[in-house]
């Protein structure tokens, strides 16, 4: 399931802008990036969206801009010489192994480690405590983008779970036509069986009679799609994070969906199978956007 959402802050030290971002994904994939001093976020974030987001690729973000007032990141003097020492020694070790590096810059320095750190004085810890209590509200804005989704998904998808409710429905009316049509078609196999033999074995006879009714009875595939139905609906209903069992649900439909075909012995109930295979797919591929 997608979502986005996004909110901005600011302050005379700072303005900021967070972002979280969503896409489909079968488990939970939950990356959080914040700025460099910012780590306790990360616990946060995590134990707000704990028990909301069960299923996705999730990003979270933050972007602090400084302003030019105060609240500059400071160059760390120690963390500055470890990382030109760090440099050094790997462009030394690559020049005598014949390998050229391209020339270091500032802004590659800066972008170490270490080299820069963030402005902790107090007179921070007013807007630090903005962000946290940011927290909640982004993620519950994406949880509510997510839920608008997940509601007009849920309308999608009972769409189609009654479409296949129908076919089900025509699928069973289908088996009083065939049933006399296939009656009709095995009273002449057996018809020419007798006259092939005056004696037939009526064991055997009824051995193979019995084998063909096994073979082409679908009402057991109808019945577990009607029970399949049914429990959809009630997930549909319930709500909450369903994915994966809709996921399993798919695969049991599709299932009886073959077995259905295969068993078919008419072109009306095998036109029924395809169609019911056909809106399957599509279900299973609505389903993948599902929490």
């Amino acid at each position: 399931m997608t979502g986005f959402s996004e909110r901005r802050g600011a302050c005379a030290q700072a303005h900021w802008v967070w972002e979280i971002r969503g896409v489909n994904n079968k488990g939970l994939d939950l990356r959080i990036r914040l700025p460099e001093g910012f780590e306790r976020l990360d616990g946060l974030l995590r134990n707000a969206t704990r028990g909301i987001i069960h299923r996705g690729s999730v990003n979270i973000s933050l972007k602090i801009m400084y302003s030019n007032s105060g609240g500059l990141p400071r160059v760390d003097a120690h963390g500055l010489l470890a990382a030109i020492a760090a440099i050094k020694r790997i462009e030394e070790t690559a020049m005598a192994e014949g390998l050229h590096l391209s020339p270091t810059n500032a802004a590659s320095i800066m972008a170490q480690r270490g080299v820069l750190e963030v402005n902790d004085s107090e007179d921070d810890a007013p807007w630090h405590a903005i962000l946290e209590n940011d927290v909640p509200a982004i993620v519950a804005a994406f949880h509510t983008m997510r839920k608008a989704e997940g509601q007009a998904m849920a309308i999608v998808l009972g769409a189609q779970i009654d479409r296949i409710a129908s076919l089900v429905d025509a699928a069973s009316h289908t088996l009083e036509a065939r049933a006399r049509k296939s009656g009709q078609s095995l009273r002449e196999k057996i018809a020419q069986i007798l006259d092939v033999s005056d004696l037939p074995d009526e064991a055997r006879l009824a051995q193979e009679l019995a084998v063909l009714a096994v073979k082409s009875d679908v009402s057991e595939e109808l019945d577990r799609l009607k029970v399949h139905i049914d429990a959809t609906h009630s997930m549909l209903k319930t709500g909450g994070p369903i994915g994966r069992k809709l996921d399993f649900m798919m695969q049991e439909f599709n299932r009886e969906a073959n077995t259905l075909c295969s068993k078919s012995a008419s072109s009306e109930l095998t036109a029924i199978g395809l169609d019911l295979k056909v809106t399957i797919d599509q279900m299973r591929e609505q389903v993948q956007n599902v929490e």
